[in-house]
């Protein structure tokens, strides 16, 4: 079903999928199974449960999103476990997501099992070995098409964070912010440091 490709693309299926097709495929898989499933153009991606410092990174940046967002009542967070039917036909688990309180309103609602199929304000993606290109190239490309007014790409070498904003449906360009704050267009009011994203508490 899934065949190697290069370490930093993981695994992908030789077969093409739609997102239904997808999402039974996925119900068919073990309980004991703790990969991550994607389906991007059509054919299921696979990487492997990540390395330090990923999941604490991840955990971080949704504790401080998700403070500043509650506080100021502009929608939810949603964490890494999060499923996205995007309008292309790709489904996408990023590692961190807002929905703004418009958007969720505009809806379409979630529906209790069932992936979301609202187009999230915000993504987040942290890199590791398996995901680095996907993540600059692929995903940037997908989530652009789908027209997310934001995409931080979290560097845990170069502790960075590149935020690319949608102007005229397309991300200008960007650099890494390796010090000071974060701005963000969609956040506005957020000021989030950069050395604050990588302490990592140990």
């Amino acid at each position: 079903m899934v065949t190697s490709m290069p370490a930093e693309t993981a695994f992908s299926s030789d077969a093409r999928f739609d997102q239904a097709s997808f999402l039974r495929w996925l119900r068919a898989r073990p309980s004991s199974d703790l990969n991550h499933y994607e389906l991007i153009d059509g054919r299921i991606v696979m990487t492997p449960p990540s390395r330090w410092p990923h999941g604490r990174l991840d955990a971080k940046l949704n504790q401080l999103l998700g403070e500043h967002v509650e506080r100021h009542k502009l929608g939810i967070v949603l964490g890494s476990s999060a499923g996205y039917e995007l309008p292309s036909g790709d489904t996408v688990e990023p590692d961190a997501s807002f929905i703004s309180t418009a958007r969720l309103a505009a809806g379409p609602r979630p529906v209790t099992g069932k992936f979301l199929t609202v187009v999230p304000s915000l993504v987040v993606e942290i890199l590791s070995p398996s995901t680095s290109r996907r993540d600059r190239t692929e995903k940037k490309a997908l989530y652009e098409r789908n027209e997310v007014a934001e995409y931080w790409i979290v560097d845990p070498v170069k502790r960075a964070v590149t935020v690319f904003s949608l102007h005229r449906r397309r991300y200008g360009s960007a650099r890494p912010i390796a010090s000071g704050s974060i701005r963000s267009r969609v956040l506005p009011r957020l000021r989030l440091s950069v050395p604050r994203v990588f302490d990592l508490g140990i």
